[in-house]
């Protein structure tokens, strides 16, 4: 068995400004900063044994937080980067739907169709992401494991868990820092045991 704590990202300014950032190296704002210090301070679990990130820093950042309570190094893991979003990166919401308003309706409503212009498709975030998952899964029987990546990734590792096809995606939620637990066992297969909790940032969010 083991379980394994996915992590959101704290927040950054381009979050803020309803950017969308995908594999864009945005640093944490001061706010996801408080955010990944709460998270550390307000840890849901009482002890982990390894944790992995994402290599863009703003993750790896969130992921420093949490490894300084618990005395851990941080591993990096490119498997776990964001979805790259390609020409979209750096856009907001409005500006990408003004230039392909036909993908947008893609990416609301059929994002396991969605087809973003020089950038990733959620079936092949989906499978980088969960083989690398796989993996590390083999290499920490018994152990507590974090990951601190982001919400597209976490989103169809989640889905993944609980056999969702990826049309459905956008039914989880995952805010920053949010706090996802899910056992893998070998017999019983992943049971999820908890999905976007903020409980750590009291009344900041």
């Amino acid at each position: 068995m083991v379980k394994v704590v996915f992590i959101r990202h704290g927040e950054t300014e381009w979050n803020a400004d309803g950017r969308y950032q995908g594999q864009s190296d945005v640093a944490l704002s001061d706010t996801g900063r408080a955010q990944a210090a709460l998270l550390a301070d307000h840890f849901p679990v009482e002890k982990i044994d390894v944790i992995y990130s994402s290599d863009l820093v703003r993750a790896f950042d969130t992921a420093l937080a949490v490894a300084g309570r618990f005395g851990l190094p941080v591993h990096r893991e490119p498997a776990f980067r964001e979805i790259s979003f390609g020409d979209w990166e750096g856009l907001t919401y409005a500006q990408i739907v003004a230039k392909w308003p036909e993908a947008m309706d893609h990416f609301l409503q059929r994002p396991d169709l969605l087809d973003i212009p020089h950038g990733e498709s959620f079936a092949a975030v989906q499978c980088r992401a969960v083989k690398r998952l796989n993996e590390l899964i083999q290499e920490n029987e018994g152990k507590t494991v974090a990951v601190t990546a982001h919400g597209a990734v976490l989103r169809t590792l989640l889905a993944a868990a609980l056999h969702m096809p990826l049309r459905y995606v956008w039914s989880i939620r995952q805010f920053n820092t949010a706090v996802n637990i899910v056992r893998y066992d070998s017999e019983a297969g992943a049971t999820v045991e908890l999905i976007n909790s903020t409980a750590h940032l009291g009344g900041l969010r």
